[in-house]
């Protein structure tokens, strides 16, 4: 035996690479529209509760553009406007109680429950929920200057002012949703070309292994879709809300109703993969061509990907897609099993659905697709 049998089985910790500069300096360059958000908007908002208002103390206007701008960045805008109505309210509900009840240990306790119990009533939860807590441990604990005004209202004014120069820097600087739905739909596409691809090599050499494989990782996108769904419902939101991406609300839109054919092309991907595994663990033969069929729609897929970027007509890519539906339909031979018959039924579903998220229409998709 040798010594090394000896020793018990360790799990094994990969360190992360360590970040260089250079990535930081990379980072900070990406985080520009953060820097210029956080800047304007609390000096913004330290400005308006001080010098126009009168604010004596007014650090929660600053805090709360803060709060809303680093806690508020992607998400939704029905949540977002929920986060700035939380910090003000937080501050309201605790300023008011610790007037009635004073400062202290026990009245921390209890301001922090009482906050959460009537911002759940009013429907307040989530993120929002959680700077409410937040903004009424930080009023309790900060006794406020004397004669400086009622307390419960400068301090609700102050947070209620900083959230909206947050929000405000948000939609007035906010980030580029078609680059930001770009991205996850290449990556995305890239994951689908790969299954395919899979699939397309496991028909060739007769592995029902490499079959297996792709499905795996075909059953291993659904989080990643999961996320482009909710990224297109946020950037079309930001389209939406923000005055300098209205132009971009139609192209937007557009990509809606392209991750839902994304959706169906990624279930006829599980199913095709599923039914290869099946016919070579049968000990079935892929019918001859029909691995050029799945080799094509790899293809069509990887030009999606490539083409997106410069938002092209995809005329290249639907070509493909065409040329994947034919071989299939002569690959079949005449005596068909199940699994063949099934196999070139995907192909073609998958030809259809990606021809619906590249914009062409029900009539164009028979006319191309229904083979005499």
């Amino acid at each position: 035996m040798n010594r090394s049998d000896d020793v018990p089985l360790r799990r094994i910790r990969l360190r992360r690479p360590q970040a260089t500069l250079e990535d930081r300096l990379t980072l900070l360059r990406k985080r520009w529209r953060l820097l210029l958000r956080l800047s304007v908007a609390t000096a913004l908002a330290f400005f308006i509760s001080t010098h126009l208002l009168g604010h004596s103390q007014a650090f929660f206007a600053p805090i709360s553009a803060v709060i809303v701008i680093v806690a508020g960045a992607g998400l939704r805008g029905r949540t977002l406007f929920e986060l700035v109505a939380g910090v003000a309210l937080g501050v309201l509900v605790g300023e008011l109680l610790i007037l009635t009840i004073g400062r202290g240990t026990w009245q921390i306790a209890l301001v922090v429950v009482l906050t959460v119990v009537i911002s759940t009533l009013v429907g307040i939860k989530g993120l929002a929920l959680t700077q409410a807590a937040n903004s009424s441990v930080l009023l309790a604990a900060v006794v406020p200057v004397t004669n400086a005004g009622n307390p419960a209202v400068t301090r609700f004014l102050d947070a209620f002012i900083g959230g909206c120069c947050g929000l405000a820097m948000i939609l007035l600087v906010p980030r580029n949703p078609v680059r930001d739905i770009d991205v996850e739909t290449q990556a995305l596409l890239r994951r689908l070309s790969s299954v395919l691809a899979k699939c397309a090599q496991a028909m060739r050499l007769a592995d029902a292994a490499l079959a297996d494989d792709a499905l795996t990782d075909a059953r291993a996108m659904q989080p990643d879709l999961q996320s482009l769904e909710s990224t297109a419902l946020n950037v079309t939101e930001i389209a939406r809300m923000s005055p300098m991406r209205w132009k971009q609300r139609d192209h937007l839109d557009l990509y809606v109703g392209a991750v839902r054919d994304l959706d169906n092309a990624i279930r006829d991907a599980r199913v095709l993969a599923r039914r290869t595994s099946a016919m070579l663990r049968h000990g079935e033969s892929a019918p001859p061509g029909m691995h050029r069929a799945v080799d094509s729609l790899s293809r069509a897929v990887g030009i999606f990907a490539d083409d997106l970027s410069e938002h092209d007509d995809f005329a290249e890519a639907r070509a493909e897609l065409v040329a994947a539906a034919r071989i299939a339909v002569e690959a079949l031979p005449g005596a068909m099993t199940m699994n063949t018959a099934a196999i070139a039924a995907q192909v073609r579903s998958l030809a259809a659905d990606l021809l619906y998220a590249s914009g062409a229409t029900r009539d164009e998709i028979d006319a191309s697709l229904d083979f005499d």
